[in-house]
């Protein structure tokens, strides 16, 4: 199916649920949102695999998951063509223009919610998808330029993933994934949905904050709620750091390796944000000691 023909599927499938024609958000470019009336049409990434979605959806639709994240509108996972559709309820997204505004108490209360159901109480769900990015996202790195050797070495510096059960987790938790519906803060985005480390959720965060790009009296704010509401990725009290450093250290990889990614395609020098980054992942390599014997070419 080509673009015009899935944009039209997704406008028909706006008016059978909305009530009126759709009209394409912007959004990251592997997917596809449209907003129809009161309902948001979602196109999921090609290749997305449709039984792990359809689990996702089941387990999202479940009441316990109600007030913590956003129920769809039909639990049905529509194809058009070689994409996966889904439908939701519309809500207001965090402006990104107004970052003083970003509702960290509020999301770091749900996300301490959200670890505290126990996975057993919903349909099955597979392993959460977010880790696994990481090794993606350095996959798609050349290996020629300074900024891709560092990321590629500080991916090769991280330890393997412990093993465990781990607890029920968003997997790809940021402040893009919140919406206001209707007048309550709410989780959005169930691609990931799965049971894993719940630290991952705070990893992005944690990673800003460790490479600069997050205000301390904000990720304090952010941690001190998430806490004080229970959640259970971090300690209750004292150092926070030994469940988050190393999610926080994969997600720095994985941001950083987007990032080069991104100015590559682009054919531009890195910005100040991406430098940052990139020399986030040359301190991850210096904390490691086992990394000094790891070739750089």
């Amino acid at each position: 199916m080509d673009s015009d023909d899935l944009i039209d599927t997704l406008r028909r499938i706006g008016i059978e649920y909305g009530g009126v024609a759709g009209t394409v958000l912007p959004t990251r470019p592997d997917v596809i949102i449209m907003r129809a009336g009161s309902v948001v049409v979602k196109a999921h990434a090609p290749g997305a695999e449709r039984e792990p979605l359809v689990e996702r959806m089941r387990a999202t639709a479940h009441p316990a998951l109600r007030q913590i994240m956003l129920q769809p509108v039909t639990e049905e996972v529509i194809t058009a063509g070689d994409r996966l559709v889904t439908v939701w309820p519309a809500g207001t997204p965090v402006n990104p223009a107004d970052p003083d505004a970003a509702p960290w108490e509020a999301a770091a209360r749900l996300l301490a919610r959200l670890h505290a159901v126990p996975a057993r109480t919903l349909p099955p769900l597979r392993e959460a998808g977010g880790p696994g990015r990481v090794a993606t996202t350095v996959a798609r790195l050349g290996d020629r330029s300074a900024a891709e050797l560092a990321v590629r070495r500080a991916f090769s510096c991280l330890p393997s993933p412990s093993a465990g059960p781990g607890g029920l987790t968003h997997g790809d938790w940021h402040m893009g994934q919140m919406v206001r519906a209707p007048d309550e803060w709410i989780l959005i985005d169930n691609d990931d949905l799965g049971v894993g480390d719940q630290a991952w959720d705070l990893s992005r965060p944690a990673a800003w904050f460790a490479a600069g790009l997050l205000e301390p009296q904000v990720w304090h704010r952010f941690l001190d709620a998430y806490r004080a509401a229970g959640g259970t990725a971090v300690p209750p009290d004292g150092d926070p750091w030994e469940r988050l450093e190393i999610p926080a250290q994969a997600m720095t990889i994985q941001l950083a390796a987007a990032a080069v990614s991104t100015a590559g395609r682009a054919g531009r020098p890195l910005d100040e944000v991406e430098e940052i980054l990139v020399e986030a992942c040359l301190r991850i390599i210096r904390h490691r000691s086992a990394c000094h014997a790891v070739p750089t070419q």
